[in-house]
């Protein structure tokens, strides 16, 4: 179960912070930082619960840094439907090659892509900055901070 944290990363499913509709907060997730961890919650219920890993240069929001933000995101695109577990992406397109999980010598962004779009002034850097949820190769490294600022998470 998660403790209460000084520092939570809090996102918000959304198609689009820019869409006419108002965003969907039926689903949210919500990072801890301190934990890395993810929990998923619909409605306000914990559906489930998954090891994550941040940055290891620390949190924020600055060009070059290497952190990951904080604050209310919105998820602005997913990418990887169908993608085979281990699929790596290159400049957000599948390569068409398929990694084990802690295979040696690379850590590409794996399996999925999901975009965040920072909505406060804290993080409104993380789109352009390309901040994502990804899968990762390096799974021996999830639930310590390991990323270059994206959140990572297991590919399978």
């Amino acid at each position: 179960m998660l403790r209460p944290l000084p520092v939570i990363l809090s996102i918000i499913s959304a198609t689009s912070v820019f869409a006419i509709a108002p965003l969907d907060t039926s689903n949210q997730l919500i990072i801890s930082v301190r934990d890395q961890k993810l929990m998923l919650l619909r409605n306000g219920s914990k559906v489930a619960m998954y090891p994550v890993s941040t940055s290891m240069f620390g949190l924020g929001d600055a060009w070059g840094r290497m952190t990951t933000p904080l604050g209310y995101l919105a998820v602005e695109k997913k990418i990887g439907d169908n993608v085979p577990v281990g699929g790596v992406f290159h400049n957000r397109r599948l390569t068409g090659e398929v990694l084990q999980p802690n295979a040696p010598g690379r850590d590409p962004i794996t399996t999925r892509i999901i975009w965040l779009r920072g909505l406060e002034t804290q993080n409104a850097h993380a789109f352009q900055r390309c901040i994502y949820i990804h899968g990762t190769p390096e799974e021996k490294k999830i639930g310590r901070p390991a990323s270059y600022g994206c959140i990572r998470m297991k590919s399978k």
